[in-house]
């Protein structure tokens, strides 16, 4: 009978926040821009009626994690819509009064 290869067990990944990381930072415009090597993601909170807005938190990351966070938020977005329903996007909603 030939060996067959296994595979190594998987590690379980442990975890760590501050309190402070853990109440999290509000954001409600994200922007995104990239080079040939990393993806730059500058998390702001935009206040009705101020013309200036604060980075909150900016994340610097690679192209490859960069496209699984991309498919996991696809996959979380339907996970959400198909329990609670659709999320609309200002375009969709149509004039506002």
């Amino acid at each position: 009978m030939a060996d067959t290869p296994t595979k190594p067990p998987e590690m379980q990944l442990q975890v760590q926040m501050s309190e402070e990381v853990s109440n999290g930072q509000y954001s409600n415009l994200v922007l995104v821009n990239h080079t040939d090597s990393e993806f730059v993601l500058d998390f702001l909170y935009v206040q009705p009626q101020q013309p200036l807005a604060r980075v909150r938190s900016r994340i610097i990351t690679g192209p490859r994690h960069a496209k699984r966070l991309l498919k996991a938020l696809q996959e979380n977005v339907q996970r959400y819509e198909a329990r609670f329903g659709t999320i609309p996007l200002d375009e969709d909603e149509g004039p506002r009064h």
